[in-house]
Protein backbone atom coordinates (compact mmCIF):
# COMPACT_ATOMS: atom_id res chain seq x y z
CA UNK A 1 0.00 0.00 0.00
CA UNK A 2 1.23 3.65 -0.80
CA UNK A 3 0.11 6.75 0.84
CA UNK A 4 -3.52 6.69 2.31
CA UNK A 5 -4.49 8.96 -0.49
CA UNK A 6 -3.60 6.62 -2.87
CA UNK A 7 -4.59 3.74 -0.58
CA UNK A 8 -7.71 3.81 -3.64
CA UNK A 9 -5.74 3.82 -6.57
CA UNK A 10 -4.56 0.32 -8.40
CA UNK A 11 -0.80 -0.27 -7.35
CA UNK A 12 2.40 -2.77 -7.02
CA UNK A 13 5.50 -2.98 -5.49
CA UNK A 14 8.74 -1.61 -6.64
CA UNK A 15 11.41 -3.70 -8.45
CA UNK A 16 15.30 -3.27 -8.36
CA UNK A 17 15.24 -1.43 -12.48
CA UNK A 18 12.03 0.04 -12.37
CA UNK A 19 11.53 3.29 -13.97
CA UNK A 20 9.26 5.50 -12.81
CA UNK A 21 7.66 8.68 -13.10
CA UNK A 22 6.12 11.09 -10.81
CA UNK A 23 2.57 11.45 -10.80
CA UNK A 24 -0.50 13.51 -9.79
CA UNK A 25 -3.08 10.31 -9.03
CA UNK A 26 -5.81 12.54 -8.61
CA UNK A 27 -6.25 12.31 -4.84
CA UNK A 28 -4.37 15.60 -3.96
CA UNK A 29 -1.23 13.76 -3.79
CA UNK A 30 1.46 12.53 -5.97
CA UNK A 31 3.38 9.39 -6.39
CA UNK A 32 5.25 6.87 -8.54
CA UNK A 33 3.83 5.22 -11.62
CA UNK A 34 5.81 3.18 -14.38
CA UNK A 35 5.56 4.24 -17.90
CA UNK A 36 3.83 0.93 -18.74
CA UNK A 37 0.85 1.91 -16.51
CA UNK A 38 0.39 5.36 -15.36
CA UNK A 39 -2.61 4.66 -13.75
CA UNK A 40 -1.11 1.75 -11.19
CA UNK A 41 0.79 3.48 -8.21
CA UNK A 42 4.37 1.64 -7.54
CA UNK A 43 4.84 1.33 -4.10
CA UNK A 44 8.47 1.85 -2.33
CA UNK A 45 9.67 0.24 0.75
CA UNK A 46 11.09 2.43 3.19
CA UNK A 47 15.26 2.03 2.58
CA UNK A 48 14.76 1.78 -1.19
CA UNK A 49 17.26 3.80 -3.13
CA UNK A 50 16.19 5.80 -6.07
CA UNK A 51 18.39 7.57 -8.95
CA UNK A 52 16.38 10.78 -10.84
CA UNK A 53 17.59 11.41 -13.98
CA UNK A 54 17.95 15.56 -13.33
CA UNK A 55 17.74 17.18 -10.16
CA UNK A 56 14.99 16.56 -8.25
CA UNK A 57 12.34 19.51 -8.21
CA UNK A 58 9.54 20.38 -5.87
CA UNK A 59 6.96 22.66 -5.09
CA UNK A 60 5.78 24.53 -2.35
CA UNK A 61 2.16 26.42 -2.37
CA UNK A 62 2.27 29.96 -1.74
CA UNK A 63 -0.97 31.69 -0.96
CA UNK A 64 -1.27 35.09 -2.79
CA UNK A 65 1.26 33.72 -5.23
CA UNK A 66 0.66 30.19 -6.61
CA UNK A 67 3.16 27.34 -6.43
CA UNK A 68 6.92 28.26 -5.69
CA UNK A 69 9.26 25.59 -7.48
CA UNK A 70 12.63 24.56 -5.95
CA UNK A 71 15.48 22.73 -7.35
CA UNK A 72 17.58 20.57 -5.48
CA UNK A 73 20.88 19.58 -6.07
CA UNK A 74 20.29 16.12 -5.92
CA UNK A 75 19.67 12.90 -7.81
CA UNK A 76 19.72 10.00 -5.43
CA UNK A 77 17.76 9.55 -2.67
CA UNK A 78 16.21 7.07 0.08
CA UNK A 79 12.47 6.51 0.64
CA UNK A 80 10.83 7.07 4.06
CA UNK A 81 8.02 7.32 5.88
CA UNK A 82 7.54 10.26 8.39
CA UNK A 83 4.60 11.14 10.61
CA UNK A 84 3.80 7.04 11.02
CA UNK A 85 2.06 8.00 14.25
CA UNK A 86 -0.40 10.64 12.39
CA UNK A 87 -3.14 8.97 10.46
CA UNK A 88 -4.40 11.79 8.34
CA UNK A 89 -1.34 12.89 6.98
CA UNK A 90 1.55 12.25 4.12
CA UNK A 91 4.19 9.23 5.27
CA UNK A 92 5.69 8.88 1.96
CA UNK A 93 8.76 11.04 1.78
CA UNK A 94 12.08 11.45 0.12
CA UNK A 95 15.69 11.90 2.47
CA UNK A 96 18.49 13.08 0.40
CA UNK A 97 21.83 13.21 0.59
CA UNK A 98 22.45 16.57 2.85
CA UNK A 99 19.89 14.56 5.52
CA UNK A 100 16.66 16.65 3.98
CA UNK A 101 13.53 15.10 4.25
CA UNK A 102 11.30 15.83 1.48
CA UNK A 103 7.35 14.60 1.12
CA UNK A 104 6.92 12.74 -1.71
CA UNK A 105 3.70 14.83 -2.55
CA UNK A 106 5.76 17.59 -2.92
CA UNK A 107 7.30 16.81 -5.69
CA UNK A 108 7.03 17.98 -9.48
CA UNK A 109 5.40 15.62 -11.71
CA UNK A 110 7.13 14.09 -14.47
CA UNK A 111 10.49 14.00 -13.13
CA UNK A 112 11.97 10.16 -14.11
CA UNK A 113 13.43 8.25 -11.41
CA UNK A 114 15.34 4.46 -11.49
CA UNK A 115 15.55 1.83 -8.82
CA UNK A 116 18.80 1.12 -7.61
CA UNK A 117 18.00 -1.07 -4.74
CA UNK A 118 15.53 -2.50 -2.53
CA UNK A 119 15.97 -2.18 1.26
CA UNK A 120 17.80 -5.87 2.80
CA UNK A 121 15.54 -8.08 4.23
CA UNK A 122 14.88 -7.64 8.12
CA UNK A 123 16.86 -10.26 10.22
CA UNK A 124 15.54 -8.23 13.35
CA UNK A 125 12.45 -7.53 14.60
CA UNK A 126 13.14 -3.93 15.08
CA UNK A 127 14.19 -3.91 11.13
CA UNK A 128 11.43 -5.43 10.20
CA UNK A 129 9.22 -2.81 12.28
CA UNK A 130 11.20 0.28 10.76
CA UNK A 131 10.65 -1.22 7.31
CA UNK A 132 7.26 -2.17 7.53
CA UNK A 133 5.17 0.28 5.85
CA UNK A 134 1.54 2.11 6.99
CA UNK A 135 -1.61 0.77 6.19
CA UNK A 136 -4.71 2.70 7.06
CA UNK A 137 -7.77 1.25 6.11
CA UNK A 138 -10.50 3.73 6.09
Amino acid sequence: MCDYSLQHVRSRPAKVGDKLTTRDFGTCTRGFAAPEDNDVAVCLLPGTELAFSNEVTVKDLRFFIGWKVQTLAHRTAIFRQINKNEPMKHHDALEFPDGQIVLLTRLSEDQEATVLQLPAQPTTLTAAAAQKRIAYVG
